[in-house]
């Protein structure tokens, strides 16, 4: 299989990947709010239906470049090295500053939106375990095991086990995803349609006064914490990757295909990712929160959200932090050999 990425394709899901991570700037950001303001909560309810799907979807497009030998053995170890660091840098500050409400502060259980870092880990190396099954077969191995891991006995949080398996399946489709074949078929009028489904759903959501299951949004969770011990809860997992696989490819018609600012922004998403929540929870710390009463406010806090993703997906954040966010493994690759002999 060839896995190099058509220069077109790159472009569209780096345009992709910076706009949702506007949408987890703007979930994160409303979070707090959407209990006391039904606008927000419908908001958040619809970026939840589609963005973390799609993000997975876009990180398995993208592994497809380097999933295998050295790039991505180097990759894996950079990943690793970001969740330690992470993960030690949010549990210092929320003992110090956030003191988020029923966190453990632990290398097993990752701290809020880490879950990713250790779940990328996860699905890089069980789809080099199942590569030599055909793509198709790899899709159901997928789905199948997304909707096990409900029924089991355990914490759904632990090395973010439940999100590993239940997003599985999207990181599997973005890795043999064709963007030629997705572009033969993709007409201005069929992206215009796409769009107009994504707008519907969202005036669905705000008009019926729809309450989507966050619980069941989030991925996170067994069925038994969920509150459904049914022998066929598995079904309502099957219902809600309906949903998403609907709602995320609806959302796709918004997506530009030509190169242009979303392309340079998309390059440096993995910096909005892991430095946004300092923000937002340094934010809520300090009882920002408690001035925004109005919708007026919430509009301002959405712009804020916006605002907060484009700066630091600039390029002078990536110069100051980058020996942070992108850390160098080098030095791990050359310490093994050392252990090997191979020096």
């Amino acid at each position: 299989m060839d896995n190099a990425l058509p220069r077109e394709g790159e472009t569209y899901f780096l345009n992709l990947r910076f706009i949702l991570i506007l949408t987890v700037c703007i979930a994160n950001a409303a979070e707090p709010l959407i209990r006391q303001m039904d606008g927000l909560h419908t908001l958040y309810s619809w970026i939840y239906t589609y963005h973390m799907p799609l993000f997975v979807f876009v990180t398995g497009y993208f592994a497809k470049g380097g999933l295998g030998g050295p790039e991505g053995r180097k990759a894996l170890l950079q990943i690793g090295l970001q969740y330690i660091i992470f993960q030690s840098l949010y549990s210092l500050m929320d003992v110090a500053l956030f003191k988020v409400p029923d966190i453990r502060h632990s290398f097993f259980v990752p701290y809020l939106m880490l879950w990713f870092l250790a779940s990328h880990m996860a699905w890089r190396l069980l789809m080099l375990s199942m590569r030599r099954f055909a793509p198709a077969a790899q899709c159901s191995i997928s789905l199948i095991l997304g909707v096990l891991v409900g029924y089991l006995p355990l914490d759904g949080t632990w090395l973010s086990i439940s999100r590993t398996f239940v997003y599985l399946p999207f990181f599997v489709i973005g890795y043999h995803f064709s963007f030629a074949a997705f572009k033969r078929r993709v007409t201005p009028l069929k992206k215009i349609g796409a769009a107009a489904l994504s707008a519907a759903l969202l005036a669905v959501i705000a008009f019926h006064g729809i309450r989507l299951p966050e619980g069941w949004l989030f991925g996170s969770q067994t069925y038994l914490q969920l509150g459904h011990q049914e022998w066929y809860a598995g079904a309502y997992r099957l219902a809600l990757y309906g949903l998403q696989s609907a709602s995320g490819a609806a959302f796709l018609g918004w997506i530009p295909f030509r190169h242009g600012r979303l392309t340079d922004l998309g390059r440096r998403t993995l910096y909005v990712f892991l430095l946004h929540g300092i923000i937002v929870r340094l934010a809520a710390a300090l009882g920002l929160y408690g001035y925004i009463r109005h919708p007026a406010g919430a509009a301002v806090l959405l712009a804020g959200a916006v605002l907060m993703a484009c700066v630091l997906a600039q390029p002078f954040v990536k110069k100051a932090a980058y020996r942070v966010i992108e850390p160098q493994v080098g030095w791990i690759l050359r310490l093994e050999r050392i252990a090997l002999g191979k020096t």
